[in-house]
């Protein structure tokens, strides 16, 4: 196949055509370098200006302070469901964790295998349509921190505020839905997300850590488990995944170069209510996240039986509308659409789901 489809697959993610343009045009001979991207030294000059502007895009694009560090970190989000506790929580101690779908779950698994974790909210008996409101929040003032999860990708359902933490520290997994729209970053002690929705593909991990945050590693820690290792060797304690940060780089001058975060969102306003236009307007289709709580980057609907759903996926695929199959765990249809998800392939899905529920509606 030589014609690109449009990609709504929820990870690895649709990347923008100029960055994978560029990148092509670039792989054989990184300009004035003289070798690929591939094979350079992560200790080189060359690397030295790829990472560094990189993280100087992220800052900007962020509005990240000066007592933040940026760090690139392997293992995915998941790795960072264990360093969390393992490094913020002290012996002995407790952190609240708000559960709103499948990947705060997960996150909660892993930090119970360190310390004590109070569910400070969760709404699993309505089969997370929703995120807790702030008065349903149970917040413990003596906690080490209080977790979140900004959008879950398996249900559809985005935060669309930021809890108030009473001044415990905040920590947020922003893995698919960072720099999909503007963030307070002040109000975090720490961020991280795996790169592969908004920001390059699978193989590194970004994380924003606040100062304060580091001295609270226990000793002993194991190195690499360390976020001192990585702030004290600037991500470069071991080799990092030096052609996802290249890739990276790409896709952080292209978001600055379309306008920065709020255009990002202005833009993913725009393509989400194409589609929550539809479901809306349609008896056949049927959203999963309440409107107060739908994310702008994984749109998730049900169809009236599943043999219509198999049926309205395996057409889509067909019609070049790939990756629309939900998630195994709450089936139904999952459209993901990121930044740099293009507008004419939101407006070809709803042209096919017009179309589909009307031969079938």
């Amino acid at each position: 196949m030589s014609n690109r489809i449009y990609n709504f697959s929820a990870g690895p993610a649709v990347l923008p055509l100029a960055v994978l343009e560029e990148a092509q045009r670039d792989l054989v001979t990184l300009p004035g370098v003289g070798m690929s991207v591939l094979e350079i030294s992560h200790r080189s000059k060359a690397f030295d200006e790829i990472i560094l502007g990189c993280e100087a895009d992220i800052r900007q694009l962020a509005g990240l302070p000066d007592n933040y560090h940026v760090l690139f970190l392997q293992g995915g989000a998941s790795m960072q469901f264990s360093m969390v506790p393992m490094n913020l929580m002290p012996a002995g101690g407790e952190a609240d964790y708000v559960s709103t779908g499948s990947w705060s779950k997960k996150a909660i698994k892993e930090a119970q295998k360190v310390g004590q974790v109070n569910v400070a909210g969760t709404t699993e008996s309505e089969n997370f349509t929703r995120v807790p409101k702030q008065d349903e929040l149970k917040l413990d003032p003596q906690a080490a921190y209080v977790h979140i999860t900004t959008n879950e990708t398996i249900h559809g359902v985005e935060w669309k505020y930021d809890p108030d933490s009473a001044g415990v520290p905040l920590v947020a997994d922003a893995s698919s839905d960072i720099f999909g729209r503007p963030i307070d970053v002040k109000k975090y002690a720490l961020i991280y997300a795996g790169a592969q929705k908004n920001l390059a593909p699978a193989g590194v991990t970004l994380v924003f850590i606040r100062d304060d945050m580091l001295a609270r590693s226990p000793q002993g820690m194991h190195t690499m488990l360390d976020y001192n290792t990585h702030v004290k060797n600037k991500s470069l304690y071991n080799t990092p995944p030096v052609f996802t940060i290249y890739v990276m780089r790409l896709v952080m001058k292209w978001l600055v170069e379309q306008g920065g975060l709020a255009e990002a969102e202005r833009r993913n306003q725009e393509k989400a209510a194409l589609i929550y236009d539809v479901i809306d307007a349609s008896s056949f289709y049927r959203g999963h996240a309440q409107a107060d709580c739908r994310s702008l980057m994984n749109v998730t609907f049900r169809l009236p039986s599943e043999d219509l759903e198999k049926q309205f996926v395996g057409e889509a695929t067909k019609a070049g509308l790939d990756g629309l199959k939900g998630h195994r765990s709450v089936g139904g249809i999952r459209a993901s659409i990121y930044n740099a998800f293009p507008k004419d392939g939101v407006e070809a899905l709803v042209a096919f789901m017009k179309e589909f529920e009307r031969t079938h509606g």
